[in-house]
């Protein structure tokens, strides 16, 4: 079984193609495969797949998967990097194209500098990632500025939904802040059905974002895109700073452009770390 390991701002995925797969692509296999002492090691999986035809112009289908085992509806930095992936290929020649995911069709643009700016949708303040309790009887409030109690703190927190969910919450230093402590118990808090990350920030004096993110189903990690994306978006709504927003990450920076009408345009790096086959004993451990 081959495979591709790559990074954007350090969150690493590999990517895999369904037709090679010697098996089913089960919890314990993906385990195995993300194992940074056992496996390869990476914060997921990125499946390729051809389209299902749902998405009548999408060139491929990309399933992202966590360490857990659990599927996510949307990966920012893996879109960047799977984008790049399917050009390196020879999997397509445009420049900009569509890749239908769990989240709906996803539009990545290949920029010449190795960038990706992808076209990330409509930016949404409510949804069924939040319960209906917190956005009102009928479900149709936007959840800005909303409070929630968490190892025994209150937190005032903005929901995003850029695809999947996002609890945005401001602090005054997200770098000594207790993200694994406080992220783990509001992911699975029960305001969130579907569980969610959550993105720690604080606005700095020239309107960029320092952000620590806190991803459902793989803990702390460098970088996180639709987080980014949700952060941005949050920001702006709020009033906390201008389109576009510069969001410093763990691994590096992300551009958000923010367009009237909830439109979000993010733009960053991706890059392969490298590619290779899997041992036969590798195989074994991961049950194929």
């Amino acid at each position: 079984m081959r495979f591709a390991k790559w990074q954007g701002l350090g969150n690493d995925y590999l990517i895999v193609e369904s037709d090679t797969l010697p098996g089913t692509l089960t919890t314990k296999a993906i385990g195995a495969l993300c194992d940074r002492h056992f496996g390869v090691g990476a914060d997921g999986i990125l499946l390729h797949e051809a389209p299902t035809g749902v998405v009548a112009d999408a060139v491929a289908r990309m399933r992202v998967f966590n360490p857990d085992g659990g599927e996510p509806e949307m990966c920012g930095n893996g879109i960047r990097m799977f984008a790049r992936y399917l050009r390196q290929a020879g999997l397509v020649a445009a420049d900009e194209f569509v890749v239908e995911t769990l989240a709906g069709p996803i539009r990545p643009r290949l920029l010449g500098d190795g960038q990706v700016q992808v076209d990330m949708g409509s930016a949404r303040f409510r949804g069924p990632g939040i319960d209906a309790a917190v956005r009102g009887a009928d479900g149709c409030l936007d959840v800005v500025g909303g409070t929630l109690e968490a190892g025994g703190g209150l937190y005032e927190f903005t929901f995003g939904d850029v695809g999947n969910p996002h609890c945005v919450i401001c602090v005054d230093d997200p770098a000594h802040f207790d993200v694994a402590g406080v992220g783990a118990t509001i992911e699975r808090h029960p305001y969130f059905p579907k569980r969610v990350n959550v993105e720690f920030i604080h606005v700095e004096a020239d309107g960029s974002v320092r952000m620590r993110v806190w991803e459902r189903g793989v803990g702390e990690t460098q970088a996180c895109g639709t987080g980014a994306t949700a952060v941005g978006a949050a920001c702006v709504r709020m009033g906390l700073t201008r389109s576009p927003v510069l969001v410093h990450l763990l691994g590096g920076d992300l551009r958000i452009d923010v367009e009237q009408g909830g439109r979000v345009l993010m733009t960053g790096p991706a890059e392969e770390v490298f590619s290779g086959t899997l041992s036969p004993e590798l195989l074994v451990r991961a049950g194929w």
